[in-house]
């Protein structure tokens, strides 16, 4: 962390202003500050928005830097594109240290400064996606905050000695505890949750499961996350990641879901996917539900799409749930922003005293302009230090 004065900056629509960050938390806002001995950096009228926060990827799958990879393997079928997944990475000998800084460092560049990266833990990788990962974050824990989620995406009670490799991946340092459709991949929902919320009580670490299922299926596996989170007494300890069941237009159900999730203050992890039901923006906000946003995985092998780009995100969120006034498609950015750290359990992201130093500069005339344009970044400060500049990080990926 460090000292910098930006000058002459648009927050998000307001008039001009200057922010000083010191020690790395934003300590001053207001017209022509002045500081001397601190680095200026001339905004020249751009518009200021809060770091962005990617609260939902996977940093060790990405293929940004191999040839353009054929997908063969369409998206019918979760088992097989599980299976495809492992395979291409011991036939490819993906480095995850590797893929993870070329990852991390593209989201940077297009304006992140906060990561919540699941990372696969299977008896097939062992502990070696976790151990790149981590590498990253420690490589690059001047430049963005990455947080890790061990996350079995193999499945945990129908591959024998996951379980032991995820209990060894949150003794080794993975921030959180991961999990996955114990119904349709596991089809053991008993079995699967009580491995999860056991480890997560003997490692005091919270949890983020990635719950695909549709419908009734979808609800009932959430119905049995809740009882054990409430059992645990994990009230702000657990994440459910894209809770497509939400989505479902059983209005009345879905509500009644919604109270539960508020009363445990669960956070919900969306792509805004436009494939899928997803839970809709507007009927969480009316029950205070903390709501993030991810890129998921990008440019791999389950999909050639995703550029790292939260701010395309906020527009992709804004369109999933037909946010269309200026006010609603900043809460999408909000989402991608301030929002998502805030579901991550971290300090608010904001152009506010005692805040984070953490913020982008891009061009355009006003705030939903730059979302819906995907705006060029010109700048992107971590905790008052330069990331990038012109779309370039600072630090080179390899």
């Amino acid at each position: 962390m460090t000292d910098l004065l930006i000058k002459n900056v648009r927050i998000l629509d307001d008039d001009p202003a200057d922010i000083l960050i010191q020690a790395g938390t934003i300590s001053k806002i207001a017209a022509q500050l002045d500081a001397p001995g601190v680095p200026v950096e001339d905004g020249t009228g751009l518009i200021a928005l809060p770091g962005l926060v990617d609260a939902h990827t996977h940093l060790d799958k990405s293929l940004l830097g191999w040839p353009w990879y054929k997908n063969d393997v369409g998206g019918a079928n979760l088992m097989a594109m599980i299976e495809n997944e492992r395979e291409m990475k011991r036939r490819l000998g993906l480095d995850p240290h590797v893929q993870s800084m070329r990852h991390a460092l593209k989201t940077v560049a297009y304006g992140a400064t906060l990561i919540r990266s699941h990372v696969d833990i299977d008896t097939q990788g062992g502990l070696r996606a976790l151990e790149g990962v981590m590498q990253t974050a420690e490589a690059l824990a001047d430049v963005v905050e990455i947080e890790t989620v061990a996350f079995p995406q193999s499945g945990l009670t129908i591959r024998e000695g996951t379980a032991e490799l995820m209990d060894q991946a949150l003794a080794m340092g993975a921030d959180l505890v991961g999990g996955l459709d114990p119904c349709g991949v596991d089809r053991d929902p008993k079995g699967h949750l009580d491995i999860i919320f056991g480890l997560a009580e003997k490692h005091g670490k919270g949890i983020d499961i990635h719950l695909h299922e549709f419908g009734e299926l979808g609800l009932f596996s959430m119905d049995m996350i809740l009882e054990r989170a409430q059992a645990l007494d994990m009230k702000g300890m657990l994440t459910i990641s894209h809770a497509f069941c939400l989505g479902m237009p059983d209005f009345p159900r879905v509500e009644a879901m919604l109270e539960r999730l508020a009363s445990l203050d669960v956070s919900i992890m969306t792509t805004a996917p436009a494939s899928a039901p997803a839970p809709m923006v507007k009927r969480l906000d009316a029950h205070g539900i903390r709501i993030g946003a991810g890129n998921d995985g990008i440019q791999d092998t389950w999909g050639p799409y995703g550029n790292g780009d939260m701010l395309e995100r906020a527009k992709f969120v804004g369109l999933r749930n037909n946010l269309r006034m200026d006010t609603e498609v900043k809460r999408a950015l909000d989402i991608c922003a301030g929002g998502g750290a805030e579901a991550m359990g971290k300090q608010r992201r904001e152009l506010a005293t005692g805040a984070p130093g953490d913020l982008v500069l891009v061009e355009g005339e006003a705030v939903v302009q730059a979302v819906v344009t995907h705006a060029p970044r010109k700048l992107v400060v971590k905790g008052g230090r330069v990331t990038a500049r012109d779309g370039q990080t600072v630090v080179q990926a390899p």
